[in-house]
């Protein structure tokens, strides 16, 4: 069940669900707006100019409250934002369709897992010919919540638990890893 407003603000008093900072206008009919936080990371170019997943990725990363996206550039963001999601709690990360018509493409993999705290990571990709600017503060995207049936049994604990700022991929931390014990 798609969460109403009426159940975050709820959630919201009640301390059952965190979002700080928060302007209660930011909290729609079905959803809450998140804002773009101001800390950028990008790739770095490597030697041999093939990233692996099972070596960690380096990043460079900037703070600042403007960022130019350049035409077909791929950068990590940051909400705004720190969640703190109960254990019977998910949420689904949507892009803005204004930006989205901009050519400017967000995602972060769509999902936010009961459980988890943190701020969100964005993955930031601009389609388009020109460059975007981007202002830290500004609406980006919303997440929209919904219960669960019951509590989670696991709930989520893992490498990304507590993140803030724009928080680069630590696949190489897997288990599921080609060659390793847990594979034989």
């Amino acid at each position: 069940m798609i969460l109403s407003d009426n159940t975050i603000m709820k959630m919201l008093d009640e301390g059952e669900l965190t979002i700080t900072p928060l302007d209660w206008k930011q909290i729609q009919p079905a959803s809450v707006d998140i804002r773009l936080g101001s800390t950028f990371s990008v790739v770095e170019d490597t030697s041999s100019g093939i990233i692996t997943l099972d070596n960690m990725i380096n990043y460079k990363t900037i703070q600042t409250d403007t960022y130019l996206i350049l035409p077909g550039q791929f950068v990590l963001a940051t909400t705004m934002e720190y969640f703190e999601l109960p254990d019977n709690l998910t949420a689904f990360v949507e892009g803005r369709s204004s930006l989205g018509r901009m050519g400017l493409f967000i995602q972060n993999a769509g999902w936010v897992d009961p459980g988890f705290k943190g701020e969100i990571t964005l993955e930031l990709y601009n389609a388009n010919r020109c460059a975007i600017e981007l202002k830290s503060g500004r609406r980006i995207g919303q997440l929209v919540f919904a219960k669960m049936d019951n509590s989670a049994l696991n709930p989520y604990n893992g490498k990304y638990q507590g993140q803030t700022g724009a928080t680069g991929s630590r696949i190489f931390m897997d288990n599921d890893r080609s060659g390793s014990k847990e594979d034989v």
